[in-house]
C-alpha cells in the first residue's frame, strides 16, 4: 500500500495515510520516515481537513516524540506554532517570497488571514516595509506575536486581531469623522483613538505591548491568503485600497473555473466602484485532485 506525500514542519512530519491503513502499518511507515529523515523526531497523521475560518487541523500522534509544537524555518525566518492551533502550509514558502520581493520599503502592507504571520514576517523581513497583520484566531495571534519577536520585527509589524469585516468598517467610519466614544472595542486588549485625518491610533492595553501604533486609512499592498470560504472578503480589501494599490488575492477552483474567479473579482470591483487591472493569474498548488489554489494579482486604477 503506497503512502501519500507528507509535509515537514521543523522536526515533525505530517502524513496523510491511505484510507483503511491499520495502526500497525501507520506506525511502521512513520518509523521508516524518521529513519530516512534524521531531522524528523515525530510523525503525526492528518486526520481531517482544515476546519472553518480559524483553519484548525486535526492530527493524531503516530510515532516519535509526543509534541505538536514546532520550530520551522523558511526564507531566512523562523516560526514557532502548534500544528493543531493554526493553519500553516510549508508549500506556500515560494508564494511568500514572491510577494515579499514585489513589496517596496515604503509600501504600507495589510495581510489578511495572517495566521501565525508567515506572510507578514517574510514580507517585513525581506522588504523592510511596515506590515499590518490581521487574524481572527486568538491562539494563532499569540504565536504571531512570538514569531515577530523571534525574527526581530516587533517594530515593523502591527497586529490587528479580530474580524477584518469589523476592523475595516471601523477604519472607514473613522475617516468620516464618527464620534470615537461610540466605537466598540476591537478586542479586550485594544481600542481605536484619533490620530490624524489619514491614520487611526491603535493603543494596546497590555503591559507588554503599550505604545501608540498607526493604522493607515488606505494600504499600498493587500495580501489575501484566504481560506476556502464562501465570502471573498474583496469588499473589505477594496474599502481599504487606494488608487495604485496592489492586491494579491487567493481563491480555489478547478482548472476550467479560473475565468469564473476572474469575473468574480471584476464584479466585486464594480460593486465597490473600483477599476482594476488583473496583472497575473497563477496556480499556487493543488489542494485536492483537479482542484487548485490560485492567486490573482491585480492593481486598483
Amino acid at each position: 500500500m503506497a503512502m501519500r506525500s507528507f509535509d515537514i514542519l521543523g522536526s515533525v512530519a505530517i502524513v496523510k495515510f491511505p484510507r483503511g491503513s491499520s495502526a500497525s502499518l501507520k506506525k511502521k511507515r512513520a518509523e521508516k520516515i524518521m529513519k530516512e529523515n534524521n531531522g524528523i523526531k515525530a510523525v503525526l497523521e492528518k486526520s481531517g481537513k482544515f476546519k472553518g475560518r480559524l483553519r484548525k487541523m486535526e492530527t493524531k500522534f503516530v510515532a516519535g516524540e509526543k509534541t505538536k509544537e514546532v520550530l520551522y524555518k523558511e526564507n531566512g525566518c523562523v516560526f514557532r506554532f502548534n500544528i493543531d492551533d493554526a493553519y500553516f502550509s510549508p508549500r506556500l514558502s515560494n508564494e511568500r517570497k514572491e510577494i515579499a520581493d514585489a513589496v517596496g520599503k515604503n509600501d504600507k502592507v495589510l495581510v489578511m488571514f495572517a495566521g501565525v504571520a508567515p506572510y507578514s514576517i517574510v514580507i517585513a523581513k525581506k522588504s523592510r516595509a511596515m506590515v499590518w497583520s490581521n487574524e481572527i484566531n486568538k491562539r494563532a495571534n499569540k504565536y504571531a506575536r512570538l514569531n515577530a519577536e523571534l525574527n526581530g520585527l516587533k517594530s515593523r509589524i502591527v497586529f490587528l486581531d479580530g474580524d477584518i469585516k469589523k476592523i475595516a468598517k471601523k477604519i472607514m467610519r473613522y475617516s468620516h469623522g464618527v464620534n470615537l466614544k461610540k466605537f466598540a472595542k476591537l478586542g479586550k486588549n485594544y481600542s481605536l483613538k484619533f490620530s490624524s485625518s489619514n491614520y487611526v491610533d491603535l493603543n494596546f492595553r497590555t503591559t507588554s505591548e503599550r505604545g501608540n501604533l498607526n493604522i493607515p486609512r488606505y494600504f499600498d499592498v493587500i495580501v489575501m491568503p484566504r481560506p476556502q470560504l464562501k465570502d471573498s472578503f474583496l469588499k473589505e480589501a477594496f474599502s481599504l485600497s487606494k488608487r495604485g494599490a496592489r492586491i494579491f488575492y487567493y481563491d480555489f477552483c478547478k482548472a476550467d473555473e479560473i475565468d469564473e474567479i476572474k469575473e468574480k473579482v471584476k464584479l466585486e470591483a464594480k460593486k465597490a466602484r473600483k477599476k482594476i487591472k488583473i496583472t497575473k493569474v497563477k496556480k499556487a498548488g493543488e489542494v485536492a485532485p483537479y482542484r487548485f489554489r490560485i492567486r490573482i494579482d491585480f492593481k486598483v486604477l
